[in-house]
């Protein structure tokens, strides 16, 4: 694939420039790989785990160095993206659908048989916007804390689940809901931010 120009004199390449797009490139293009995937894919036969097709960010560097542990039988739909420095724990027997994507700057933990629907996002971060005088892609990550998901919950399509949230056993979040305080157990919470509408109990 042929490097574009970059912004400037079109004349002129400006020194290491090349360098630095190559080394991005094989960045992001890292465990991707064929042998990658087929190396992905016999560290996730050993652990009892189904991926119907591409996973996406870094699961094999992540299941390699420990960080990223998913439970037995658990079902992972095609574009799901496990990425992050931190950890990331998936339960048994949870099924997580298409495109959903999971981000760890310390801790995210998913519990026991949960289903994530189609486009839902867990982190335990935000990017920074604390200084005006330099671009927010610059500024790097902050955390209000660990999020958990309890066992047994059910969040509908397109739900953002924010840092430092505990979603407590056996809920159900509403499509399109954005999760931004703790919700107790055996609850049904919908909306922007998320409030309990009634018990499961």
């Amino acid at each position: 694939m042929p490097v574009s120009q970059p912004p400037g004199d079109p004349t002129r390449i400006e020194p290491g420039w090349v360098r630095e797009a190559w080394h991005t490139r094989r960045w992001l293009h890292s465990g991707h790989g064929s042998l990658d995937r087929l190396r992905l894919a016999r560290e996730l036969a050993r652990r009892r785990v189904l991926a119907r097709g591409r996973l996406l960010g870094e699961p094999l560097q992540m299941l390699r160095e420990g960080r990223l542990r998913i439970g037995p039988h658990t079902l992972l739909e095609p574009d799901v993206w496990l990425t992050g420095s931190g950890r990331i724990t998936i339960g048994t027997g949870s099924f997580l659908n298409l495109g959903v994507m999971v981000a760890s700057l310390h801790d995210v933990s998913i519990g026991d048989h949960c289903m994530l629907a189609n486009g839902c996002v867990v982190t335990d971060a935000d990017h920074a916007v604390v200084d005006p005088d330099r671009p927010i892609t610059e500024q790097g990550f902050v955390s209000r804390g660990r999020t958990s998901i309890g066992d047994d919950c059910w969040l509908g399509a397109h739900v953002v689940v924010t840092s430092g949230v505990t979603i407590g056993e056996r809920c159900v979040i509403g499509a399109n809901s954005t999760v931004t305080h703790d919700v107790p157990a055996w609850s049904v919470a919908v909306g922007s931010p998320a409030r309990v509408v009634r018990s499961l109990r």
